[in-house]
């Protein structure tokens, strides 16, 4: 099945903030790449016979408003909503993860391991369906991991290494966890700048990894290995829509930054082909960005769109879904809290929260950054 062709430029003003996207000459190229073939019967397929569920459209949504959680925070970068209504944060460069009750930051957690440098440091953080167990994904000296903690609703126990030997780098490290409807743990990597690597099936690098809650690779991988998808230069950002369906977001380079709906054993282009029309044996895009509108971060599904953190960008992207296909995305915030990190979905499923990002040395910060923003439509 042919993926469709979508570029959409010009929806909202570029921002001239420097991001990990550089901008540069636009060169699409003319032919779409159709599927790759295996995707899991949970994750990653496509059902283009169903009816998708009714969803209330944008405009029945209403504009969304933000509103200040907390403020103060030191390069924040992942995020957990709890059930008990308080927040887990990771600050990069801080290694510290910290749980935010009200207005009040404790921090419950320091990652000793962890070395901050120009993009890696304490990334993202994930939780286990039960919330006794989280997950963060961190660079040391000598590569990127993923480590586990037990946790008791008020303290984190100490980290037990799971998954090491990610390539790491001054950039492109990934970052970003997300446990699935299949009780598995999905993992980003980044290429670290060299971009062979994302071609590279024995290597971590430029991928989507699955593995299992103690860092097994997960049963059924295409390549018995821990990697599920490859070909991507550097993915922040991964959403699982109420079908299973997972969603990525991805930096480009000079060009595109895209949007990918993940299949199992998936070829996403990188360094072939940014954006689309890579060839028979490529994935293309559900939706690209110039460079200098997105530099896509996190990812969240809620109320019939995805949503996407953009740092260069400094807007938040809503994107609907009709089924297995995105539709126009839709601007919001541009340029009213800088760059964005993160954005999940509230606990109770009734409100967004977003992190911004404007203290990790990229752009000049604003009075009270960085913050937790509440967004409510």
């Amino acid at each position: 099945m042919m993926l469709p062709r979508r570029r959409f430029l010009g929806l909202a003003a570029a921002a001239g903030v420097a991001g990990c996207s550089q901008p540069g000459p636009v060169e699409p190229s003319p032919s779409p790449a159709p599927s790759s073939p295996g995707p899991s019967p949970l994750v990653g397929s496509r059902s283009p016979s169903a009816t998708p569920s009714p969803t209330p459209t944008a405009t029945e949504l209403g504009e969304p408003q933000a509103t200040d959680l907390i403020t103060g925070l030191t390069s924040p970068w992942g995020l957990i909503p709890l059930q008990d209504g308080s927040f887990l944060v990771s600050e990069r460069d801080t290694r510290e993860i910290k749980r935010i009750v009200g207005k009040e930051a404790e921090v419950v957690a320091t990652v000793a391991e962890a070395e901050p440098n120009v993009e890696g440091g304490l990334l993202g953080i994930a939780a286990s369906a039960d919330e006794r167990v989280i997950f963060a994904y961190f660079t040391t000296g000598t590569d990127n991991r993923v480590a586990r903690f037990s946790w008791n609703g008020n303290q984190l126990g100490q980290p037990d290494v799971i998954l090491q030997g990610i390539p790491h780098g001054a950039r492109h490290d990934g970052g970003r966890l997300r446990v699935g409807p299949d009780d598995l743990l999905y993992v980003s990597t980044g290429e670290t700048g060299d971009p062979d690597l994302a071609q590279d099936r024995d290597s971590l690098a430029g991928k989507i990894l699955r593995i299992r809650l103690d860092g097994t690779p997960a049963p059924g991988n295409p390549f018995d290995s821990e990697v599920y998808s490859y070909g991507h230069r550097n993915v922040q950002g991964l959403a699982f829509d109420p079908q299973g369906r997972l969603w990525a977001s991805e930096f480009g380079d000079q060009t595109w930054d895209e949007l990918n709906l993940i299949e199992a054993g998936g070829n996403y282009g990188w360094p072939l082909v940014e954006g689309e029309g890579g060839g028979t044996d490529l994935i293309d895009p559900q939706a690209v960005w110039s460079t200098s509108d997105a530099s896509p971060s996190g990812l969240t599904y809620w109320k019939g769109s995805l949503y996407l953190a953009a740092l260069r960008g400094e807007r938040l992207w809503e994107i609907p879904l009709n089924g297995d296909r995105a539709g126009e995305p839709i601007a919001h915030f541009t340029e009213t809290y800088g760059r964005l990190r993160s954005v999940e979905v509230a606990a109770d499923g009734e409100s967004l929260l977003m992190l911004t990002n404007n203290t990790d040395g990229r752009t000049q910060p604003r009075d009270g950054d960085d913050r937790l923003l509440r967004i409510t439509r």
